[in-house]
């Protein structure tokens, strides 16, 4: 389904100040939470995702003035690859007084708004496993694999869990505990008092860093992390007719969850090397050649290098510098399909240098030619008399 837009989803118009675009937001938020609308609470969760999109672009400076310009594709870079997720949200304690954020949000950025995970605040963390981080590499390989396509192997660091300690942080034979500074919650919720109202603020536990858990004696293998870095080898296939910068995505191939949920995606950009003498547009490839005079003058077969290797081209007698010559088929293929493009070639004339005399008689025979004649100031006559 296309993409509205924000503007249109928030209801509000395009000269909108951030007060009405957050007054908007706060309207629409208490109508559609899921907890409203029990007789349907998917389509209010979805509802719910893009009203925070929406919002998350307009009500920041620098992110509005980007979709302004350039639409969708200005804030593309603000969410990644997969589009906006609850991750990409900032601005979970504008709703802090609304909704009860710190238990709502909470439970959104480890669950990826998944089912189940609406409901009265219960004070405790989510119990659905997270889904493990994406990972993003590039590739590089020769402007031939846009012909023939490739299946290049990558090195993707990842992690694993530590098989000493089998993902608890703590050395065998010891045990995890919970964090007394923060009750395992992973947070500190701290109030300030301003006036008439509150201040409320949610900050990651310093002494946990928001595991929850306090290990006295951490693993030596992996340091009390729980996990271990690794590097796993992959064989990707690039079809034939890849631009370069393109994105493959391989779902489920990036770093596994440390919790038992799904692993992440491979993000994989493939860049291809520039050819010499050759250049691509679109489907067609480009490139120029020399030839000697007498080739262009008396035709003959020439050489030419293509993407994958070379080829014989025809030049007829008589050819004129500048000439372009098409090859069938010699270009690239669109993606995933067999027809190729065509390879336009430029024919550059070379004149030979230095001509000797034998040269310079023969040619000013066979092209009619006179020879020079001496300058006026040379030959007797009137402008060679004196006084």
């Amino acid at each position: 389904m296309a993409k509205r837009d924000y503007y249109d989803v928030l209801g509000v118009p395009r000269n909108a100040s951030s007060d009405e675009v957050k007054s908007a937001y706060r309207k629409l938020a208490r109508q559609y939470h899921p907890d409203v609308n029990k007789e349907n609470p998917k389509a209010a969760e979805e509802k719910f995702k893009e009203l925070s999109e929406a919002y998350e672009v307009l009500v920041d400076p620098e992110k509005r003035t980007r979709y302004d310009q350039m639409g969708f594709g200005g804030v593309t870079q603000d969410f990644g690859p997969s589009g906006f997720t609850w991750q990409n949200f900032t601005h979970a304690g504008d709703l802090e007084d609304l909704l009860g954020a710190n238990d709502f949000f909470q439970q959104l950025f480890q669950a990826g708004f998944s089912e189940g995970i609406f409901g009265r605040p219960t004070g405790r963390r989510s119990t659905v496993p997270g889904r493990g981080s994406d990972v993003e590499i590039s590739v590089r390989l020769p402007m031939s694999a846009a012909v023939t396509g490739a299946e290049p192997t990558i090195e993707i660091p990842t992690t694993q869990r530590c098989p000493d300690c089998k993902g608890t942080g703590a050395r065998a034979g010891t045990s995890v505990e919970k964090c007394p500074e923060c009750d395992g919650r992973g947070q500190i919720r701290r109030t300030q008092s301003r006036g008439f109202s509150q201040l409320i603020s949610i900050l990651e536990c310093p002494m946990c860093h928001g595991t929850g858990q306090r290990i006295r004696d951490p693993c030596p293998t992996c340091e009390g992390a729980g996990t271990v870095r690794k590097v796993r080898k992959l064989q990707v296939t690039v079809p034939p007719g890849i631009e370069n910068g393109a994105v493959l995505r391989l779902a489920r191939m990036g770093i596994p969850s440390d919790h038992g949920g799904p692993a992440g995606d491979l993000f994989v950009q493939v860049l291809l090397e520039p050819m010499p003498r050759i250049h691509r547009e679109g489907q067609d490839a480009f490139t120029e050649l020399h030839i000697p005079l007498a080739t262009a003058l008396f035709g003959g077969q020439v050489k030419v290098g293509t993407i994958t290797g070379q080829a014989l081209l025809t030049i007829p007698s008589g050819t004129q510098p500048e000439t372009r010559f098409r090859l069938r088929a010699e270009g690239f293929p669109r993606l995933r399909a067999v027809e190729r493009g065509d390879l336009i070639v430029t024919v550059h004339v070379d004149l030979p240098d230095p001509l000797n005399d034998r040269q310079t008689e023969l040619l000013r025979e066979a092209l009619g030619a006179s020879p020079p004649r001496e300058p006026a100031a040379r030959r007797g006559g009137l402008f060679n008399r004196r006084g």
